[in-house]
């Protein structure tokens, strides 16, 4: 599978979000080793803390069903569920992805015109690993 088709899987995701607070939807499309693919889309929450994003909600679905090899996540977003901008991870999403992922794992996002393909390594140079502990 390859990053358009990812982000097409991301898209439909995105508009399952559940937003009614910020009106931001985001979907994300996880590739695992073996081919497999785990879509999530942002949860809020009146309070906030308790919202979960999209990339660990794909993330967190995988890993329930034994999941633990992954090479690629297609990531997108916007308000009201239009693509609009690029919508990179977080910082607590680009966490869980060094809990389980390779540094040449693949994340690829899209403004709705350009594709943009990066490393886990472009996006946490100084990332805190297992391997700190």
């Amino acid at each position: 599978m390859n990053g358009n088709e990812l982000l097409v899987l991301a898209q439909e995701a995105m508009m399952k979000a559940y937003a009614p607070y910020s009106g931001v939807f985001v979907g994300a499309a996880l590739l695992t080793a073996g081919g497999k693919v785990y879509t999530g889309c942002n949860v809020e929450n009146a309070s906030y803390s308790p919202t979960n994003c999209a990339e660990r909600t794909a993330f967190f679905k995988a890993v329930s069903e034994g999941e633990r090899a992954f090479t690629a996540i297609a990531i997108v977003g916007g308000k009201g569920g239009k693509i609009r901008d690029f919508f990179p991870p977080c910082g607590v999403c680009r966490q869980v992805m060094l809990e389980f992922c390779k540094e040449d794992f693949k994340i690829f996002l899209t403004d709705g015109k350009e594709v943009r393909e990066l490393s886990l390594r472009e996006l946490t140079p100084c990332g805190f690993t297992p391997d700190k502990l």
